[in-house]
């Protein structure tokens, strides 16, 4: 069953709060975060890209990079901009985008947990990025980047949290991002403790979003351990920063594909190729977003057409062939255009469905020539996958709203 456990968060003096919380480090590159950076002294991208401190170029995984990431937040508690928590609390965090909200509670997790498989994944993770963030927690002493876990919804759990937002006032509230951005602190410890007793009869955790950030609090964990035979998994480092979600105020939008070139067909053939596993159509409206699952659209010749793929090609009892970004990856890009492993090939590239469909007819006229919209994957399909301990395509889910790096930290 799953174990959470409060802490005592080093998070914002709530004047400065709207001033330090910024993206996670890894929706942008280094260009583009020295760009965001540029005034705002206090963003805590200056500590989850520490390498933007320097003078380009510079090798965002050196030692002076980390070290610098720390002597920053260092010197941001001694300046009062930040404080660290009396008592060992829960949080509870809450972003409202477009009208709808969801509502998180931020704990520590077990990496027990998370060896044992409570705690679900569904991607693969790459050594270096691990390895990455493992660096910068072990430098900076703290878990920096707050996981999104989510769990079946859990009526009880539900009713103790919205209870506690309408009988206390939030310690931060602002908008960043075009997101409301909302936080209170849990401190009764009936409260806190009713809350883990619940929790504890919860099967799993998913992680929704932060797989490498997760690796990285297991490597730091381990590296710990050795150093510290006698640990009895108290200890800060057997726990990582999480903020827990119920699986049904979750959104997920769509992760669109660009593609550079037909792969040395015609346009005849192309579209010959895609006629042999899809139904294909023009468009009902331009720019076109599909309404249902294995339906497509795409971009091409500056058109829009309509892809519904066919039924012989939807292998509805397998978890991971069934969705979506498998259903176009093996009966399109693989076949037709060459595109065999999208994780390596410079042929295409990813778009994550906050940038919308007017991103898509921009990249086609600029340096791409074929972009195909997708149907959102649901958070249903994440936990059929998850549960089978398989792997979801890669680029199959994009998050939104994404969760702000520097609300709160946890020490180790």
């Amino acid at each position: 069953m799953a174990l959470i456990k409060p802490f005592r968060a080093l998070r914002p003096n709530p004047a400065y709060a709207d001033q330090i919380a910024d993206l996670p480090y890894d929706v942008m590159s280094s260009a583009e975060a020295r760009v965001m950076v540029k005034d705002k002294p206090y963003s805590f991208l200056r500590i989850d890209r520490a390498e933007i401190n320097f003078p380009e170029p510079v090798d965002p995984h050196h030692p002076q990079v980390y070290a610098k990431a720390g002597s920053i937040l260092r010197q941001m508690i001694t300046q009062g901009l930040y404080q660290l928590e009396l008592s060992e609390c829960f949080y509870i965090y809450r972003q409202i985008m477009d009208g709808r909200s969801q509502t998180g509670l931020v704990c520590a997790t077990a990496v027990d947990d998370y060896i044992n498989d409570v705690i679900k994944k569904h991607e693969h993770t790459h050594p270096d990025k691990e390895i990455d963030r493992a660096n910068h927690i072990e430098t900076v002493g703290a878990h920096t980047g707050p996981i999104l876990q989510t769990y079946p919804d859990q009526e009880q759990i539900t009713g103790i949290i919205e209870n506690w937002i309408s009988t206390n006032q939030p310690v931060y509230q602002f908008t960043a991002y075009g997101v409301e951005q909302i936080c209170w602190v849990i401190d009764a410890p009936d409260v806190i403790d009713g809350l883990k007793a619940l929790f504890a009869a919860v099967p799993h955790f998913y992680i929704a979003d932060g797989h490498h950030r997760s690796a990285a609090a297991l490597r730091v964990a381990q590296k710990k351990r050795r150093e510290n035979p006698g640990f009895n998994g108290t200890e800060a480092f057997n726990y990582f920063l999480s903020v827990l979600f119920p699986a049904s105020q979750l959104r997920i939008m769509p992760y669109n594909r660009v593609v550079r070139d037909l792969g040395g067909l015609s346009d005849v053939e192309f579209l010959a190729r895609i006629q042999e596993r899809f139904d294909l159509e023009q468009a009902p409206v331009s720019p076109y977003a599909p309404e249902a699952p294995h339906q497509f659209g795409m971009y091409f010749r500056d058109k829009w057409y309509k892809l519904t793929a066919k039924r012989e090609y939807v292998p509805e009892q397998d978890p991971v062939n069934s969705l979506d970004a498998a259903i176009l990856q093996n009966n399109l890009l693989a076949p037709a255009l060459g595109i065999n492993d999208p994780r390596t090939d410079k042929r295409i590239e990813f778009i994550g469905g906050i940038r919308g469909l007017g991103e898509l007819e921009r990249r086609v006229k600029e340096d791409m020539q074929i972009a195909f919209s997708l149907f959102p994957t649901s958070i249903a399909d994440v936990m059929r996958v998850a549960d089978a301990g398989l792997v979801m395509p890669p680029k199959s889910t994009w998050f939104e709203p994404k969760l702000l790096s520097g609300l709160f930290i946890h020490l180790i």
